[in-house]
């Protein structure tokens, strides 16, 4: 990857569309994590108004020091840049209380961790809309159109996708590039979602590395017989959830009406 150049193409992509969109910049959620930092680095640097929101829930420290780092560098190398922190603790709690209450069970969790990405959708939007700002996005292409690794109108709900058509690989490239601080790109990749130290590997069964090797693969064609081992265990984990995930990643269905109904 020409990295140097694909920085430039996304930064003025992402400047025209705004510019034809009619709106001042940018609100970014940063987390602490690899994405977010690339895409709010971006962002800052078409020289457009650009918010970081972090957006803490029962957040481990390790993340909110990353997010907090990256945020003061951010500032320090870019005057259009801005932030500001919105503890959504009590708001997440709040409506835990609200809703009837429910045994722990990992669809219980996993509910409750959309809940969170739903908040700080939510939350995002709110400040796109008082400072006529852009929702970023920050999915990566094997999250967003290979596993679905993403909450449906959370992390999923946003303006523009500026790195859905790189993998990870790609995007820790492009950290390096644009100097993404190094507590950043050392850190293993986690969605932040259940207040603990689970990192994405761990929820997936399989590495980034390996998830992008299985989508070459359906890609080329191949299928779980042509494999063995540990390649056949990951071909069959990115399978199985790019199946199960196709919901998030294609339109939402329409039921037409016949126009002979009408």
């Amino acid at each position: 990857m020409n990295t140097p150049k694909v920085a430039n193409h996304i930064v003025n992509w992402l400047k025209d569309y705004a510019v034809n969109a009619k709106v001042k910049g940018f609100v970014v959620g940063v987390s602490g994590g690899i994405d977010s930092a690339v895409t709010s680095t971006l962002c800052a640097k078409t020289g457009l108004p650009t918010l970081c929101v972090e957006m803490p829930i029962h957040q481990a420290q390790s993340q909110v020091n990353r997010a907090q780092e990256h945020i003061a560098q951010l500032k320090n190398r870019f005057k259009n840049v801005s932030d500001t922190r919105v503890d959504l603790t009590s708001t997440f709690e709040d409506f835990i209380k609200s809703v009837p209450a429910v045994e722990t069970s990992p669809q219980n969790d996993l509910a409750l961790a959309n809940t969170r990405a739903r908040l700080r959708m939510t939350t995002l939007y709110y400040f796109a809309g008082l400072q006529a700002l852009l929702v970023a996005g920050t999915g990566n292409k094997v999250e967003d159109f290979g596993v679905g690794f993403y909450t449906k109108y959370g992390d999923g709900g946003v303006d523009l996708s500026p790195i859905a058509d790189l993998v990870k690989s790609e995007v820790f490239q492009l950290g390096a590039y644009l100097e993404v601080p190094e507590s950043i790109q050392k850190a293993q990749p986690t969605d932040g979602l259940f207040g603990d130290s689970r990192t994405d590997e761990d929820q997936i069964g399989a590495s980034y590395d390996e998830l992008e090797w299985a989508m070459q693969m359906q890609d080329a064609g191949k299928t779980a017989n042509d494999f063995s081992g540990r390649e056949q265990e990951v071909y069959k984990i990115y399978t199985r959830l790019n199946t199960i995930n196709q919901h998030k990643m294609i339109p939402i269905p329409v039921c037409e009406i016949p126009k002979e109904l009408k």
